[in-house]
């Protein structure tokens, strides 16, 4: 099925306070409903990926970690097992690690809830179909990738391998093929291989120069990362109303998009999607599916918890095969709302109890493949005794809510 990625603005009353606030939003869709959301309120920004000159405010010995601070005096968290081929400014001892020093950083989580950002040595450039890392020197493709496209991008990705500098005898930077190179030209790959080396090496080669705190990387405005990390296979256009969005996509998509401009001042692009409308259907504990079944989603601190019930569904057919058909349905719901919802980290899904181990294994290969659609990576850690199915899904962004600040939160 076809997507649209959808770029608007939206003003939304904060269903705590009654006051308004004008977010951005950028939805993809698929025949309308949305599956994926980034939302920012207007004139504010993300730091996630952006690359700092950081200072080490302490070593926290007990966890292995290190609390070091960027821009705008913000402490983050850098386990100290992520300290591989770190990009030193200032180094006050011969230790691997110690307060006062300055380094470059890279934030890989956001802020969420109590807890402080996330921070890396191991730097990275993303581009359309290539990564490239300065900590991890190794050489992947996206597991996603198989068949004669694996066969000819890993060809490929030896090739570059070698354009690589060396230092010491060893490659500078690790290189990861992204699933988006699957359907794309050599020449494509290569020209975006070749704008984030250059980019990269440039990053680190100024990063001594400059003074702590200073933004070394900024990461592209949110739509466009969302933009970049689309399947171009499944994506059909992408529509704003914002003329600086719309030249900015413009200039990056070239001819390899359709993009259009909406104009219509009768009805805005966030009502012609109910964009407003689907957000807040994401913050609903419980989501009916056709069938007349439903799953209610609810979180705690430590996990997100989702229970499949039959609800409104009276089919007379064989018990067993109707939870199976319930079951499967589920899944599907489930993936979407994971990753519409951006929920992560411990989710325990109570589908309906099946007696069928053949019934339970279709389930299971069905939900990971609806779980291979979302971009985040998930795994699925099994069936426990109670019949309950654990998974964990990537923290990266913020969840939904979080984006939202609270509006739509009494839903």
């Amino acid at each position: 099925m076809k997507q649209k990625l959808i770029i608007a603005s939206e003003t939304i009353a904060s269903s705590r306070t009654g006051s308004p606030c004008c977010f951005q939003i950028c939805a993809l869709c698929e025949d309308r409903r949305m599956i994926e959301a980034s939302v920012q309120p207007e004139k504010s920004e993300s730091i996630l990926n952006n690359i700092y000159i950081g200072r080490v405010k302490n070593i926290a010995s007990n966890i292995n970690a290190a609390f070091v601070e960027i821009a705008g005096g913000r402490i983050c968290y850098l386990p100290l097992e992520d300290l591989k081929n770190p990009v030193f400014t200032k180094k006050g001892s011969d230790k691997p690690l110690a307060a006062g020093d300055e380094l470059a950083v890279q934030v890989v989580k956001e802020a969420m809830k109590l807890k402080d950002a996330r921070v890396t040595t191991n730097l990275s450039i993303s581009g359309e179909y290539a990564v490239l890392t300065s900590g991890r020197r190794e050489t992947g493709i996206s597991s996603k990738i198989s068949g004669k496209d694996r066969m000819r991008l890993r060809e490929l990705a030896v090739q570059l391998e070698a354009e690589i500098p060396c230092s010491d005898g060893k490659r500078q930077f690790g290189l990861i093929i992204r699933t988006n190179a699957a359907g794309a030209g050599e020449a494509d790959v290569r020209a975006d291989f070749q704008r984030i080396l250059d980019e990269l090496s440039q990053i680190i080669a100024h990063a001594a120069s400059r003074t702590v705190f200073s933004c070394l990387y900024k990461e592209q405005p949110f739509y466009m990362k969302m933009l970049r990390d689309a399947d171009k296979t499944l994506l059909e256009e992408a529509v704003t109303d914002d003329a600086q969005v719309y030249e900015q996509i413009k200039a990056y998509a070239r001819d390899s998009l359709k993009v259009r401009f909406y104009e219509d001042s009768m009805l805005s692009l966030a009502r012609l999607y109910n964009l407003a409308g689907q957000l807040e259907a994401a913050f609903y504990t419980r989501v009916w599916l056709k069938s007349g079944a439903n799953i209610v989603i609810e979180h705690t601190e430590a996990l997100t918890v989702i229970d499949v019930n039959s609800g409104r569904n009276v089919s007379k057919k064989d018990k067993q095969e109707t939870h199976f058909k319930i079951n499967l349905e589920a899944a599907q719901e489930i993936a979407r709302q994971l990753r519409l919802r951006n929920l992560s980290g411990i989710i325990i899904v109570d589908f309906i109890d099946m007696y069928d181990k053949e019934r339970n294994a279709a389930l299971l290969q069905h939900f990971g493949s609806c779980l291979k659609e979302d971009p985040v990576p998930s795994e699925i850690a099994g069936l426990t005794r109670l019949g309950l199915v654990e998974l964990t899904r990537k923290k990266v962004k913020k969840p939904l809510a979080e984006q939202m600040n609270g509006n739509f939160s009494d839903f």
